[in-house]
């Protein structure tokens, strides 16, 4: 539950950003790109999709993506992306735990951008 909460509270913060934060509205203004992020078993899911600098977000496990964070289950979702150190995801990767589908370039390009929100 949880992570659902804070997958749609990201959504909304990054909705808002689109609008109110110049470095980020000009970050996304030249991207189309699909990014999923979800648990292993497709139980929690999120879709943010950026169009040229708009924003969307869509509930549940989509197929149609660019790129996918696939977490090893909530909890551990939740821990990783709540937390304040640097290294959480790489090390989360890095220990299996966090799969990139797709191209990888766009989760970089993803985690970039929240940091200029966040």
């Amino acid at each position: 539950m949880r992570f659902s909460v804070l997958l749609f509270a990201l959504s909304n913060i990054l909705k808002i950003a689109s609008v109110t934060n110049k470095a980020f509205k000009k970050y996304i203004s030249k991207i189309s790109v699909k990014i999923l992020i979800k648990t292993e078993d497709g139980e929690r899911a999120r879709m943010f999709v950026f169009d040229k600098g708009k924003l969307s977000s869509i509930p549940g496990d989509q197929k149609n993506y660019d790129v996918a964070l696939v977490w090893k289950d909530a909890a551990t979702g939740f821990s990783v992306m709540s937390s304040k150190k640097k290294d959480a995801s790489f090390n989360a990767a890095a220990d299996g735990k966090l799969r990139v589908l797709g191209m990888s370039v766009y989760a970089q390009w993803f985690e970039d951008g929240i940091k200029l929100v966040m």
